[in-house]
Parts: structure tokens; C-alpha cells; sequence
């Protein structure tokens, strides 16, 4: 279903395959007007569509053409909304357009390990200082999209890279088409992540609705995660009897972190939005 090396499409020639989800593909490509290489992201839902002899992309039938629409609408959205956004922790889009049934963006290609790869390979938790460099760049990242009150909702370490050259995080994954497509086939397992995903992404009620505070409490979530090495207890559960165990105030203390960075975190991962700082990590 990828297409092969080789290939154009328009003035981009593919030269590898990066990855392939369940939503799109991205391939390693060359911009033969510019030169230089490029990220491409094609719009294949492989559940809904399928490629013809010709390359071009159609939906499976004529009952999944709803939901393919939906979703390629979203996918537009998405890189519409990003190539509006210029910050370098955020993900770049160069152009995007349609064609061949299907839509396409363009992107830097970035190296680098994600947030989840480097802390792996750690021999002990980072230091307070090199997380604060990290959530600093984050922070500032999703307040210019928050500025356009669009929030990501899927914040996570692996939706984090960390530049090869410079180690800049780079904030990864809007996936606005999952989300559309996950809308309209009910599959809400396919976009929360347990212990990222705040109560109201479950269920959005009047007065729990998702706001800046949504990613800042992925962002707790996240920064949670570097320190203890696990996730949080997941939130929705924490409604009924809350189970979380605040990082501050422990006996004996944790090791290398300021009470006021593990407050910061705790405060991020209050269960109702209300008690969570409403625009960023309060450090």
C-alpha cells in the first residue's frame, strides 16, 4: 500500500519509507525545487481506504466514504493549522494539498529520539535542571497554540522529540484525523492514552470542558513519568477514590527535585480542572 521509492509526488520524490500508522504515512523525501529533504505525510487510513493500481487512494466502500472524508478534512485542518504556527518546538508544516483522492503535508525531517527513547536509555532520572529546559520549550509551544485556542490533547513522551543537534524538544502528533475519524466510529480507546488523558477527555460536561488546562495536565503527566518512571494513576479512575500519591512532601524526599517542581507537577495533575493552573505549569 506505500508507495514505492522513487515516486513523485508533485515536486517531492520519495527516497524512503519513515513509518506507516494507522492513519497516514510518512515517507523520507527529496524537494527537487528546493533542494533538500523533506518529511511527507500521506493522508491513508488503512481501515477506510485503499490504494489503486494508479497510486491515487479511494475509500473501501461507499459506507466508510463518510468517515474517510471526515477524516481527510481533519487531516487538512490539522497542517492548515500548523503551517499558521511558528515556533521551533512545534512541528512545521511547509505546504499541504490534495490530490489523488488523498492529502498530503510537508514537514522538516527531524532526527532525534523522542522524550520516551532518551529517557530510556538514562541510567537515572534527569536532573530538575534538564527537565525545566525541556518543559520550558513545550510550554512556550503550546501557548502560541493555545493563543489560537487549539489545544493538542495528546500530549505524551513519545509525541516529544528531542532534536538530534540541539536536543530542542519538538512537540509531535496533532492528530486531529484520528480524532474525527475515532468521533464517528465510537473507538474512543484509539486516542486516550491511560495516564496522559485527563477526566475530561472522557467525557466532556459543562462544567468540565478542555481547555489549556487539558495539555497541562498531560504535561504533569509527562513530567510525572521522568521522574517516578511510570505514568500516573489514570485520572478517570481517580474520580470515585483518588489514589494518587503527590510527589512533594514525601518521606523520605525525592532525590534531586525542588519541592516547588514536584508541587508544580501535583498541582498539574489535580483531578478537576478547576484546581489545575489554567494556562501553563506554574513553576
Amino acid at each position: 500500500e506505500v508507495l514505492s521509492v522513487g515516486t513523485d509526488v508533485a515536486e517531492f520524490r520519495i527516497t524512503e519509507l519513515v513509518g506507516q500508522g494507522g492513519f497516514g504515512i510518512v515517507y523520507k523525501a527529496w524537494d527537487q525545487t528546493l533542494e533538500r529533504v523533506v518529511a511527507l505525510k500521506e493522508y491513508l487510513p488503512s481501515a477506510l481506504a485503499v490504494r489503486r493500481q494508479d497510486g491515487s487512494v479511494t475509500a473501501r466502500s461507499e459506507r466508510h466514504q463518510e468517515t474517510f472524508d471526515a477524516g481527510m478534512r481533519s487531516f487538512i485542518n490539522e497542517a492548515r493549522l500548523l503551517a499558521q504556527f511558528d515556533h521551533p518546538s512545534l512541528l512545521k508544516v511547509y505546504r499541504f494539498w490534495q490530490d489523488n483522492g488523498t492529502a498530503y503535508m510537508v514537514m522538516p525531517f527531524y532526527r532525534g529520539d523522542t522524550l520516551k527513547q532518551a529517557l530510556a536509555a538514562m541510567p537515572e532520572p534527569p536532573s530538575e535542571t534538564w527537565l525545566l529546559g525541556v518543559l520550558d520549550s513545550v510550554t512556550q509551544a503550546l501557548a502560541v497554540m493555545h493563543g489560537a485556542h487549539c489545544y493538542h490533547r495528546d500530549i505524551a513522551p513519545d509525541n516529544i522529540l528531542l532534536l538530534e543537534d540541539s536536543g530542542l524538544p519538538v512537540v509531535l502528533d496533532f492528530g486531529a484525523a484520528r480524532r474525527v475519524i475515532s468521533d464517528m466510529t465510537q473507538a474512543i480507546t484509539v486516542i486516550l492514552k491511560p495516564g496522559y488523558a485527563p477526566v475530561e477527555q472522557y467525557a466532556e460536561t459543562p462544567d468540565m470542558k478542555q481547555g489549556p488546562w487539558t495539555d497541562v495536565y498531560a504535561l504533569g503527566a509527562v513530567m510525572h513519568f521522568a521522574v517516578m518512571g511510570k505514568t500516573p494513576v489514570p485520572s478517570v479512575g481517580r474520580m470515585m477514590k483518588d489514589g494518587y500519591q503527590p510527589l512533594a512532601g514525601r518521606t523520605p524526599p525525592l532525590a534531586g527535585y525542588s519541592e516547588r517542581f514536584l508541587q508544580a507537577i501535583d498541582q498539574a495533575l489535580s483531578v478537576h480542572p478547576a484546581d489545575r493552573p489554567q494556562t501553563k505549569l506554574a513553576m
